[in-house]
């Protein structure tokens, strides 16, 4: 019996079967001497509602896993190099592929006997947008063998959108004429605008295309730049935080697991105790009582011998008296 495969087998099952499943195996193992094994085996968490959901499609749906693995890793390259426009069209499959894949799930779950509610459906749809934004949670989920859902990278989807919102914001400021421009104001008859004079020593009108023009043009493109590099950092800082979420939620899982683990051992070694000490005194009980048992065959025997030393006694004496009459008899004639 072999970790890996009984692994295999207890994830495939429903939810409902697996918790006698796993310790039957984990039995079988102590019955074949691998302990180390059964303690493996008994470790294993029965899988959620949407855990197993999610099994389910890797397992039904395998042809699935390949285009959703390579989506993600376009994803998050996209999302690595910054770039808006391929950010913006993969969104849109990302979509489209979470919510066929969640409904083809729902489907597999309720033809299998175990109808996903909304929280379920949800946190299946979850798992899915996790697999997308972290390569070691697509690992993860393409195994089949999920006891939980997974969690998307915090901030992921945040700092993509804002990133792929940046680029067509910076370009929508740029445009002349947009809403709300002042067209040049044209300059009243009998000089009564003011004017200035350009450094050439001619005449500028105060609407015009020189130096203004320019001017707002170069804060607009100051402000599109600080805008993409506020974009950068938000993402930058959001994949930090969510990476070192996710190392303490790995950490705190495998802590949680491996008290769960000992738990169950120390339990079946207080089980082991217990029944060692049922032992223990039920031996004591049979020592006992076979040492009354030998008290009263000693007393018994004893009292047989001496019983048997009397009647001999008793013989002697007879003969002796028989004797000492004989004798008499004979002196007598």
């Amino acid at each position: 019996m072999e970790l890996d495969e009984v692994t295999d087998e207890l994830y495939g099952l429903r939810p409902q079967e697996f918790t006698a499943a796993r310790d039957d195996r984990a039995q079988r193992a102590r019955a074949d001497g691998q302990r180390e094994l059964a303690k493996q085996i008994r470790a294993l968490r029965r899988p959620t509602i949407a855990a197993w959901a999610s099994n389910l499609l890797v397992r039904e749906q395998g042809e699935q896993v390949a285009p959703l693995l390579r989506l993600g890793e376009e994803l998050r390259g996209a999302h690595r190099n910054l770039d808006g426009d391929e950010l913006r069209l993969l969104s849109r499959r990302q979509h489209q592929l979470v919510n066929a894949l969640s409904k083809e799930a729902e489907r597999l779950a309720s033809q299998d006997g175990v109808p996903l509610g909304p929280q379920a459906q949800q946190e299946v749809a979850q798992t899915l947008h996790a697999v997308l934004t972290d390569p070691d949670a697509a690992q993860e989920w393409a195994a089949g063998r999920l006891s939980k859902p997974l969690a998307a990278t915090a901030g992921f989807d945040a700092a993509a959108r804002e990133v792929a919102e940046a680029p067509a914001s910076a370009r929508r400021s740029g445009k002349p004429g947009r809403k709300g421009a002042k067209e040049p104001q044209k300059a009243k008859a009998g000089g009564g605008a003011k004017q200035r004079t350009g450094a050439d020593g001619g005449v500028k009108a105060p609407g015009g295309t020189g130096d203004t023009g320019r001017t707002r043009e170069t804060t607009e493109a100051r402000e599109s730049r600080a805008a993409r590099e506020a974009a950068r950092r938000t993402a930058r800082e959001a994949a930090d935080e969510a990476h070192r979420r996710r190392r303490e939620a790995d950490a705190a899982s495998e802590e949680a697991a491996a008290a769960r683990a000992a738990r169950e051992e120390a339990e079946e070694r207080a089980e082991r105790l217990r029944g060692e000490m049922r032992e223990a005194e039920e031996a004591r009980k049979q020592s006992r009582k076979r040492e009354r048992e030998a008290d009263r065959a000693e007393r018994e025997a004893r009292r047989r011998a001496e019983a048997a030393e009397a009647a001999e006694e008793r013989a002697r004496r007879e003969a002796a008296g028989t004797g000492r009459e004989a004798g008499a008899a004979r002196g007598g004639r």
